[in-house]
């Protein structure tokens, strides 16, 4: 999920049982001939899964976030956001968003449960209307709240659902980085591709490429001042969309994390919506 920067493993706790078979398999073949070369591909599927596993094991965690919609013409208006997300042991994350202002949209409330292997399930609540609406695999792509993060930007990322080619070393934000061409395998993706920039130090993700159907720029994502919490895992404390083809932008403040609170299973399900205050 891209509210919460989750990276999880599809080795140890996770499941991903084919992706780790293929790993095994490569290993064995680069150990019978050490002088072999990775292919981008393999490089830019080495790299994720790296990302993955220095992320694994955070167990819950809860956040308060601002977010800033920007318009062309630089007006902004603010929503005060509430963030609950919950690992799964052999599964994507549970994740719940709830909206406490302004008071046109208090209440609304936004469930999301990442999967490895099949299309996220996602909900969203409407006080006004009293009722749950599921997000449909087609409409994923459609914009989140008036924002420009659409809901699949919303869910944690997973290995398995994209192909990978590493492009190149670069600095960013005067940081030496890893490029790499993500392709989402999901059919009713947004996206064509994405493109990323990983830091070869921690393997955070500092920006983020959005390119649409049409294989043009679509969007950018960058994320600025990472903290590091519980001596491991790391989450940027603000984090700015910026849609290249309308002018408007989403900025996400984030503040007062806390990770292993205690959140069930029972605290995310389509009951939790309506019930979130």
């Amino acid at each position: 999920m891209l509210f919460n920067q989750t990276l999880k493993s599809t080795t140890g706790r996770r499941g991903g049982k084919p992706l780790m078979a293929a790993l095994m398999l490569f290993g064995a073949s680069v150990l019978a001939n050490p002088v072999m070369a990775m292919t981008a591909e393999e490089r830019g599927l080495e790299i994720s899964v790296e990302a993955k596993n220095r992320d694994l094991g955070w167990g819950d965690m809860s956040a308060q976030m601002e977010m800033i919609l920007r318009n062309k013409e630089g007006q902004m208006s603010h929503r005060q956001i509430r963030l609950k997300s919950l690992e799964q042991d052999n599964d994507g994350d549970k994740s719940l968003t709830i909206f406490d202002q302004p008071l046109d949209v208090k209440g609304t409330a936004f469930l999301s449960f990442s999967h490895i292997n099949k299309a996220d399930d996602q909900w969203l609540y409407l006080p006004a209307l009293k009722r749950v609406k599921r997000i449909s695999s087609r409409n994923k792509s459609g914009p989140f709240m008036g924002s420009e993060f659409a809901f699949e930007d919303l869910t944690s990322f997973e290995v398995e659902k994209y192909s990978y080619k590493y492009l190149r070393d670069e600095v960013f934000d005067g940081q030496d980085s890893f490029v790499v061409e993500q392709v989402p395998t999901d059919k009713y993706s947004g996206y064509t591709r994405r493109v990323v920039w990983l830091d070869k130090q921690h393997y955070r993700v500092l920006k983020v490429d959005f390119y649409d159907r049409k294989d043009s720029l679509l969007k950018t994502l960058e994320f600025k001042e990472y903290k590091q919490y519980l001596d491991q895992y790391w989450r940027a404390d603000r984090s700015l969309m910026t849609n290249h083809q309308t002018g408007k932008s989403t900025e996400l403040v984030y503040s007062d994390y806390q990770f292993q609170v205690g959140l069930k299973n029972s605290d995310f399900n389509k009951n939790s919506l309506k019930r979130a205050r």
